[in-house]
């Protein structure tokens, strides 16, 4: 029989033993190596069966364990040196504090952050892959530094799915049920005692409620949203049901919590907890978007008009996209999305047009020329948001290029989209070992012997999840003997794990079988491939690959030195981390947003081994590994002889450089025995590349280039300064056809190189004042067709009053830093102290052809 209804029953721990209760409810276990070995000795035989969870290990130690540790006086110390360093964490000054008091208390009393997955730890199954790991580093990080975070986000009760393979190597999904009680968190209560909600109304007169789990992630409390309650009808109760699940309406009521549900439970948490409020929200990617409309209803019902609020709100929104291609964002059709906002739905008191205005996407804005315009997230989330930034510096640029359509009639370079490269958690990231070593300057021999270890330990691993695959594969126990032999801890290790779309591919490293089975087999000089990753549920096209990957690696011949390894996850990425020698990632560029596996590889002293795409594009260095060399140019018309030349530049690179480099034994330092250059190359990843990929380092330059600017503009944004800003942005539209360039006049100098060209120019203004505008001369190198390359805007000053005719003339000088050709345009642009970015309103003016004579020289 089948239980009809699922409960936990949380153990009652003896008295001495309560701090343990309160050690395993905060994450920061996960990430402290002392109190994760405190909670594994509680029971070291049980950690592993309770998947190193510390809250399902107390759930199931026997009383007569218990019993033996509340009277053990050596471990009772340990419990309270743990309790009192949790604590000490919890409420000491950090770096966050100390920033804020240099500032003058210009740091946001708090900010909010929505994301719509988070990978914290693996006992917490909230994450499908790298957006949900960075949100739980960006997380992890503000705990470290003591910035004012709260997380929002939605608990899914099946989470992300399990993988295993079938007998022929197709993916197979499985959704275990996630029961919030066996997890580490707990319900936001009302003084009452009774469960916080957040409710949401529905087409039909149908509501949807939320309850709102809270997770303790050192001193940062993650809210999330659980649809699961019994006063939900049937269908509203799934609406929480699995990560990236269901079909159109599904995924949009998903986003229609996290974003409107999501401030409804961080205004029920401050209000309960007396958490200060929110002055900066950060949307991590699109699908938390509805925030903004749901701010603006909120200030709607303080008086404040549409036009005025949604200033308001976009003065305090910053928005970080993390997609690279169209295909990667959720759009809805229109008249889905009204049917949510129309009769009986949300926001009903907001214009339904003016809504949906917010996410339309302009004619060819991301790529789609081809398709009807939809809602489009990303869209919705860069037009409520007054800050924006990509996840590297090469990620920001194809962002404003995909982007561009939002400010018509600026060049794509800008596009108010900034960048700032994510970063990793250490100390989530980084193995124990390799931590402990760092303390310390290791010998040559002694970085080699832990590099070593740390490869052993994986091949342990390796064979042991293997052999579990091959018997949910159907295996019999005695087939699975040749597993004992499957890698070899002295052979050159080469990892390569992420999601499988079909941009990152998976593949390529099958595109000449006999090559790559030659570099498997070498008899001096083999590697070693571990791979993992999962397919979209959906995409039977990333299935297909995994199959075509395992049924290679399934061949007796080469079984020994490639292994693909099912459910893939937080656990066995760590693993994979610390004990591959060379992270390999060979995406289509510039397809890869940032790619951060390659970042935490690092950490450990594994080497790169990757395409110029995302951070590796901009802090690429020979000392930290190799560059795949691209084809970029026939990235559309000739994909397959571009995969073929990449390919072919990947086992050319193996051949000659990467095997040569692990395996010399030496050859700078004859009798050591060691591979010199290697361990150089190993000591200059941990000492200078290590460093520029922490979360720490993102986390500050977010707080320093984006919340403490939004928090300082969100002060400014009075009602009456977000009412004078609508009211000036009004009156900058109705005027701005009467804008024009009239007349530039260029000055007789001479132009050499280090000298100055002075100008003249003739504008009309309209009914504007000359404060309200901003008139530039924007000069520098011009290619064949005239266009301006690394162009620098040079402010012009008006020169008296206006002419009998309402002519303004501005004046300036341009200096000449570079020779060669050369040129110059003129523009005039508004201007208001609470613009952030010249192209925020999209208006701007250039000249006619007529405006400016033939230059004399």
């Amino acid at each position: 029989m089948k239980a009809i209804r699922r409960f936990s029953v949380r153990p009652v721990l003896p008295e001495p033993l309560r701090p343990l209760q309160e050690l395993a409810l905060n994450l920061r276990w996960s990430w402290h190596p002392e109190t994760r070995e405190l909670l594994r000795s509680v029971d070291p035989d049980g950690w592993q069966a309770a998947r190193e969870d510390p809250v399902r290990l107390l759930g199931t130690a026997s009383a007569d364990r218990l019993a033996a540790l509340a009277a053990d006086r050596g471990f009772l110390r340990r419990v309270g040196v743990a309790i009192g360093d949790l604590r000490d964490y919890l409420t000491e000054p950090r770096w966050y504090q100390r920033a804020d008091s240099r500032a003058g208390g210009e740091l946001p009393r708090a900010i909010a952050y929505f994301s719509p997955e988070f990978g914290i730890t693996a006992a917490l199954p909230q994450y499908s892959g790298g957006l949900g790991v960075l949100a739980g580093d960006h997380l992890k990080a503000a705990s470290d530094l003591g910035a004012p975070l709260i997380g929002v986000g939605l608990l899914y009760r099946h989470g992300y799915f399990r993988q295993s393979l079938s007998p022929d190597g197709w993916q197979q999904e499985h959704y275990p049920l996630v029961d919030p009680h066996e997890l580490p968190m707990t319900p936001l209560t009302e003084a009452d005692g009774s469960r916080a909600l957040v409710t949401l109304a529905l087409p039909g007169g149908r509501t949807l409620a939320a309850q709102i789990w809270e997770v303790k992630v050192g001193r940062v409390p993650l809210l999330l949203l659980d649809s699961a309650v019994a006063r939900n009808d049937p269908a509203e109760r799934d609406v929480t049901d699995r990560l990236y699940g269901g079909g159109s309406e599904h995924r949009l009521l998903q986003e229609l919590l996290l974003g409107i549900g999501g401030v409804r439970a961080v205004r029920a948490y401050c209000r309960i907890t007396g958490h200060a409020q929110p002055e900066v929200f950060h949307m991590n990617e699109g699908h938390a978007g509805f925030l903004g409309p749901e701010r603006i209803r909120e200030l709607g019902e303080e008086g404040i008009p549409f036009d005025a609020a949604l200033l308001a709100v976009r003065s305090g929104t910053v928005f970080t996209t993390h997609t690279p291609v169209p295909a990667g964002i959720d759009r809805f059709s229109e008249e889905l999305v009204a049917r949510h906002f129309g009769e009986g739905g949300e926001l009903a008191s907001l214009d339904p047009q003016a809504l949906l205005a917010l996410g339309r996407e302009p004619a060819g804005s991301v790529g789609r020329e081809d398709e009807p315009a939809q809602f489009n997230m990303a869209v919705l989330g860069l037009r409520t948001a007054q800050r924006a930034n990509g996840v590297s510096a090469l990620h920001g640029n194809v962002s404003r290029g995909m982007f561009a359509g939002l400010w018509p009639g600026f060049d794509a370079e800008e596009a108010p989209i900034g960048a700032v490269t994510n970063g990793v958690h250490a100390p989530t990231w980084t193995a124990d070992a390799v931590l402990r070593a760092r303390s310390r300057t290791l010998s040559d021999a002694e970085l080699w012997e832990l590099r070593r270890t740390l490869r052993e330990q994986l091949v342990q691993e390796v064979r042991a999840r293997l052999h579990a695959s091959w018997r949910q594969r159907g295996a019999g126990q005695a087939e699975l003997g040749w597993i004992d032999d499957v890698l070899d801890p002295d052979v050159l290790t080469i990892g390569f794990a992420r999601r499988v779309p079909s941009y990152k591919r998976l593949t390529l490293m099958l595109r000449d079988r006999e090559r790559l089975a030659s570099l498997l087999l070498h008899p001096e000089r083999p590697i070693q491939i571990v791979v993992a990753g999962k397919a979209h549920p959906a995409d039977d096209g990333g299935k297909r690959l995994i199959q075509e990957l395992v049924r290679f690696a399934d061949d007796p011949a080469v079984r020994h030195r490639i292994v693909f390894l099912p459910d893939y996850g937080m656990r066995m990425a760590r693993s994979l981390y610390a004990g591959c020698d060379v992270w390999l990632n060979n995406p289509l560029r510039p397809l890869e947003a940032c790619g951060t596996s390659g970042m935490k590889a690092a950490l450990n002293g594994c080497l790169n081994l990757s395409v110029r795409d995302g951070w590796w594009d901009e802090w690429f260095d020979a000392d930290f590994g190799w560059e795949i060399p691209t084809a970029d140019g026939l990235a559309a018309a000739e994909p397959d002889r571009r995969d073929a030349i990449e390919a072919a530049a990947l086992y050319t690179l193996l051949e000659t450089q990467v095997t040569p480099c692990f395996y010399d034994r030496g050859v700078l330092r004859p009798g050591s025995g060691l591979p010199v250059r290697w361990l150089e190359m190993v000591r200059a990843t941990l000492d200078r590349l290590a460093p520029r990929v922490l979360a720490d380092r993102m986390l500050r330059e977010y707080i320093t280039d984006y919340y403490a600017p939004a928090a300082v503009a969100h002060r400014a944004m009075t009602p009456q300064a977000a009412a004078e800003l609508a009211e000036f942005a009004d009156r900058i539209r109705r005027e701005w056809p009467r804008v024009a360039v009239d007349h530039i006049e260029p000055g007789p100098e001479e132009p050499t190189l280090g000298g100055t060209l002075s100008l003249r120019v003739q504008v009309t203004l309209g009914d504007l004042d000359p404060s309200a505008v901003e008139v530039q001369a924007v000069t520098g190198r011009v290619d064949g067709d005239d266009t301006l390359t690394e162009p620098a805007c040079v402010p012009l000053k008006p020169e008296g009053g206006p002419d009998l005719g309402g002519r303004w003339t501005y004046v300036g000088d341009l200096t000449l830093h570079r020779s060669g050709p050369c040129g110059y345009t003129v523009r005039i642009l508004p201007t208001h102290p609470h613009l952030t970015h010249r192209a925020e309103l999209s208006l701007h003016t250039l000249p006619p052809d007529t405006a400016a004579p033939a230059d004399p020289h």
